[in-house]
Order: C-alpha cells, then sequence, then structure tokens
C-alpha cells in the first residue's frame, strides 16, 4: 500500500514540476541541479510554451488580416471578427476613456490566456511522455529526470508576471494623466484628508498604506485566481491520468465541464483588468472634481 501511494505520489509530483535551467559555478544546469540556485531558475517550459502560444496568436491573427476582404467573409475571417467584436463590445461598455491601447491590449489578454489555459485538456501523460522518450533516446537521460509542464498559467510565476504587467500599467496610465506629482498625491492624500495641516502629516503613512496595499491587492488577486482554476484543474486531470485506461472517458467529461472554466478565467483576467484600468482612469477623474 505504501508503494501504491508512493508511486501516486510520484507520478503527481512529477507532473506538477517544471523543466528548470539555472546557472551555477559549472555553468548551466537543468532540473534536479537547480534545486539550491535560488531566485534564478528559469522554467523553461513555461517560458516556451508561452512564447510560442503568443507567436501563435500573433500568426493567426496576421494571417486573417491579411485574408481580410471586404466581401462576403470565410468562416475563419467570421470567426476572427465575433472575437475582436465581442472583446471590442466589452471594452467599450467598460472603459469610457480615450485609448488606443485599451482594445489591442483586451484581444491580446483574451486570446492568450485563452490559448494557454487549453493546453489543459491535452491529456496530462501525452506531452510529458514524449518529452521524456526523447530525452531518453536523443540524449540518454533518466525519462523520470524530464520534465514538462505544458499549461503556462499553472505556473504562479507566469501569472504573476501578467499581475505585474497589468500593475505597471495601472501605474503608468496614472502617471501618463496626472503626472508624478499627481500619482504620489494620490497615494498620500486620499482616501482621508484634513484642511489641518498637522493633522494631515500624521494621515499620509497610512493613507500611503491602505492606497499601495488597494493598488497591488488588484492585480495580484487577478494571479491568484487565475492560477488556483487552472492549478485545480490541472490537478484533477493528473489524477484522472494515474488510474490508467479508464483515463480517456474521465478525461473527456471533465473536459467538457473544464472548456467552460477556460473561457471564463481567460475573460475574467481580460474584464478585470479594462475595469482596473477604467477605475484608474475614473478615480483620477473623480480626485480631480
Amino acid at each position: 500500500m505504501a508503494a501504491e501511494e508512493l508511486t501516486l505520489s510520484s507520478h503527481i509530483q512529477h507532473h506538477l514540476t517544471n523543466a528548470k535551467m539555472c546557472s551555477t559555478d559549472a555553468g548551466l544546469a537543468f532540473n534536479k541541479a537547480c534545486a539550491d540556485s535560488g531566485f534564478w531558475t528559469w522554467h523553461v517550459d513555461t517560458l516556451a510554451w508561452s512564447i510560442g502560444l503568443g507567436l501563435i496568436f500573433l500568426w493567426i491573427f496576421r494571417s486573417a488580416a491579411k485574408k481580410s476582404t471586404t466581401g462576403v467573409p470565410g468562416k475563419f475571417q467570421c470567426f476572427i471578427e465575433m472575437i475582436v467584436e465581442f472583446v471590442g463590445d466589452n471594452v467599450r461598455d467598460t472603459y469610457h476613456g480615450n485609448s488606443k491601447l485599451i482594445a489591442p491590449l483586451a484581444l491580446t489578454i483574451f486570446v492568450w490566456v485563452f490559448l494557454m489555459n487549453l493546453m489543459d485538456l491535452i491529456p496530462v501523460d501525452f506531452l510529458p511522455a514524449f518529452a521524456g522518450f526523447v530525452g531518453e533516446t536523443a540524449f540518454g537521460m533518466d525519462s523520470h529526470d524530464v520534465y514538462m509542464k505544458i499549461v503556462p498559467t499553472t505556473d504562479i510565476n507566469m501569472t504573476a508576471a501578467l499581475a505585474i504587467g497589468v500593475l505597471i500599467l495601472m501605474i503608468g496610465y496614472s502617471i501618463r494623466i496626472k503626472g508624478i506629482g499627481g500619482f504620489i498625491a494620490e497615494l498620500t492624500l486620499h482616501p482621508f484628508s484634513s484642511n489641518n495641516k498637522v493633522a494631515m502629516i500624521f494621515l499620509i503613512p497610512c493613507n500611503l498604506l491602505l492606497e499601495t496595499i488597494a493598488l497591488v491587492a488588484k492585480p495580484f488577486s487577478l494571479a491568484l485566481r487565475l492560477f488556483g482554476n487552472l492549478y485545480a484543474g490541472e490537478m484533477i486531470f493528473i489524477l484522472i491520468g494515474a488510474i490508467g485506461l479508464m483515463q480517456l472517458p474521465l478525461h473527456f467529461i471533465w473536459a467538457v465541464f473544464h472548456i467552460l472554466v477556460i473561457v471564463l478565467q481567460a475573460f475574467v483576467f481580460m474584464m478585470l483588468t479594462i475595469v482596473y484600468l477604467a477605475w484608474q482612469v475614473q478615480k483620477i477623474a473623480t480626485n480631480n472634481l
């Protein structure tokens, strides 16, 4: 029984481990050799799949733009136009400022996150087993030491990187509209204020603490929400994959339900990004009244 539990535990651990690359005194090292490498460890599978899927997104939409026609559109053009119009309608309903960046940003976030989430529908043993086979036959490695985590959004580093991007945009929009001085005043003079200068001096640290927490919490809640939902879904797929021959029917049943999660999480990430940017613009406008 202990051996069976150990086997299941090692199976789960293997599927949840990223392929790592790091720099050591001896040069570049991979996977287990990076156990003590610290912060500067690259998750090469997350980077490869996320960048690759981003390039696929660009290629698909560029191909649609080049082949677009003003006449009767084909099915491919109709599909792309439906996505663009869907995103555009949500942007217009949510963001009431003037910006040429918001709509392309929303489209990029929605499609890119969707494609990364979509990798969760590939049977969990397929690509990791293929990577292990290549590592064993081509490089003489032990297949159990070859890792391949194919869903970038199940890596907290990826979702945190997306969140940092959103945070930078929020700060950038505040500085662009109100200036550095206005951005600092926004963090230090609200929500508590007083006409008494001495009282205001004591209120500034409280305002700074509250506003900084509010600013940082919004994008990072995006990261944790996306990571948590996709990680949980991937864990269920791994557990289904561990049962053997029955995994494909159960995988299909769970995948049908998980399609909703995949689309919904991409949509939520897109919408909340727009809402947070719109909130910054609205907040600035309100403070100027």
